[in-house]
């Protein structure tokens, strides 16, 4: 059986619209999983404005009234964002509230069962903040509503590697302080997790060093000896595999020579840089450790080209593909455990 995806449009004064609309346009995305399209259909008429195409649709007032092998695609109208009400290629406190509103009707339904995953277009994080979402990312939102414990972290996935964070979206002078075992822990554990549902049975992991030249031997910095080190000693000898600490301007071509299938990385940009550069038009953010499934675009909602109809759709379809892979692996087990 198919997963059922939902797809989110975005936040109304992006890219988001025109992206959804080009990867519906793709004939072997409906071939991977049955979609169901979540938010106004004002909008999605504005993604097809903008996209210069046109797909069928049907509205639909619930999940169990979706027609998945008919041309149409099935759209829950929520009638709750006009496009007209929002500039676009503007931050929009407002859009970004609605934005995290049906974000969370989303979440809601994937709760109770009825969605397998969530494929979201870009959304801005600062219009999520300012609407009212109070919540430094939107990985943090998704960890309240689905009252996750334990650890949890964003995933982001290129062609030739993945990397997990230990710190994410704090400040740099914060996250140092905050390279801990127990998050290297989780960050390790969640590389592993993640990568074995992706099919890889024994996977490869990189761990990259804190200070540069890895710390060289204490004299620019000692996380490497007194922390890092010892916990990915203790944790291999627990089974939970990975070389390094590396230092971070050598892990990534490693890894892109095809030496590691993931890197655990110490703060933000010493993994977004590299994944950024090497694949934007087809890097993906997956929300790691959640009940519930959430993939999107790695890049964001491009205000400098919106309305132009020259939003590249690589890595939305990329988004989609990972959601899907993610969620058919889940139902997979999840059916093997019934049996």
């Amino acid at each position: 059986m198919k997963p059922l995806i939902g797809l989110m449009l975005g936040d109304v004064t992006g890219i988001g619209p025109e992206l959804v609309v080009k990867l519906l346009s793709l004939p072997e995305t409906r071939k991977k999983a049955n979609v169901v399209i979540i938010g106004d259909e004002r909008v999605l008429e504005l993604g097809m404005k903008d996209a210069g195409q046109r797909i069928p649709y049907a509205k639909i007032a619930s999940l169990k009234d979706a027609a998945h092998d008919a041309a149409a695609v099935p759209l829950i109208d929520l009638h709750n964002v006009d496009p007209a009400l929002y500039p676009r290629g503007e931050l929009n406190a407002e859009s970004g509230r609605l934005t995290g509103e049906t974000l969370k009707y989303m979440t809601d339904l994937a709760l109770a069962g009825e969605l397998d995953g969530i494929c979201f277009a870009p959304l801005n994080k600062a219009a999520l903040h300012r609407g009212g979402w109070n919540f430094h990312d939107e990985h943090q939102m998704f960890a309240a509503w689905t009252k996750h414990e334990g650890y949890f972290g964003e995933v982001n996935i290129i062609p030739q590697f993945s990397t997990f964070r230990v710190t994410s979206h704090v400040a740099l002078r914060q996250a140092v302080d905050m390279v801990k075992p127990d998050r290297i822990e989780g960050a390790l554990t969640l590389a592993h997790d993640t990568m074995r549902a992706f099919g890889k049975t024994a996977p490869r992991i990189g761990v990259a060093a804190l200070n540069p030249h890895g710390g060289e031997n204490g004299l620019f910095g000692d996380e490497e000896i007194k922390i890092i080190r010892p916990t990915l000693e203790a944790l291999r000898a627990r089974g939970l595999a990975s070389e390094g600490p590396f230092p971070s301007d050598t892990v990534f071509i490693k890894a892109r020579r095809g030496d590691f299938d993931a890197v655990v990385i110490m703060y933000h940009d010493q993994g977004q840089i590299a994944t950024k550069l090497l694949g934007f038009s087809q890097g993906v953010t997956l929300t790691g450790g959640l009940k519930t499934v959430y993939a999107t675009p790695a890049h964001g909602v491009a205000y400098d080209i919106v309305g132009q109809g020259s939003a590249d759709v690589g890595a939305t379809a990329a988004a989609f593909d990972v959601a899907t892979r993610t969620a058919t692996a889940r139902k997979a087990a999840r059916e093997a455990v019934a049996h």
